[in-house]
């Protein structure tokens, strides 16, 4: 048996502006939050900054559980741009998730946030994240979101 480990790769950090609101659709409640421009990735991996014109495209299913279907870009401090896709759940006690819904800043100890980032990232030196899988764990935050990324080893 061979036991994957983790790799600490980059936290980021971002504000996100208000939700905008779909509403109810045939598989739960849509809304997309988009994320501003400005936010930062630092870490022993890679560095750079959130590029803007993104968004979380989020869907709040009957059972309570939001899946996120983030698309994003990071510019990496020496110019690279390399393209992200993060799929992932985020879900918690009804109060709980109440809670982050009204833009409540909540311990994010208290719900469960993972995803699954895939990386488009241009052949040289980032070359290494289109060889690899990836796992994040997150923070909500009223106007922000926090995450932190590790390659599966």
């Amino acid at each position: 048996m061979i036991k994957p480990e983790l790799e600490f790769v980059y936290e980021a950090g971002g504000e996100l502006e208000a939700p905008r609101e779909i509403g109810p659709v045939v598989d739960g409640t849509r809304r997309i939050i988009p994320i501003c421009p400005g936010g930062y990735v630092k870490g022993p991996k890679i560095s750079g900054k959130l590029m803007g014109n993104s968004a979380d495209w989020q869907l709040t299913r009957p059972d309570g559980v939001t899946v996120a279907d983030a698309i994003y870009a990071i510019e990496t401090d020496d110019g690279a741009l390399i393209q992200i896709r993060n799929k992932g759940l985020r879900h918690g006690p009804p109060e709980v998730m109440d809670r982050l819904r009204r833009g409540e800043d909540v311990d994010p100890a208290e719900y469960y946030f993972r995803t699954v980032p895939e990386f488009i990232a241009p052949t040289g030196p980032y070359d290494w994240m289109n060889r690899s899988i990836f796992v994040c764990s997150g923070a909500r935050y009223a106007n922000s979101i926090k995450l932190w990324v590790w390659r599966v080893t």
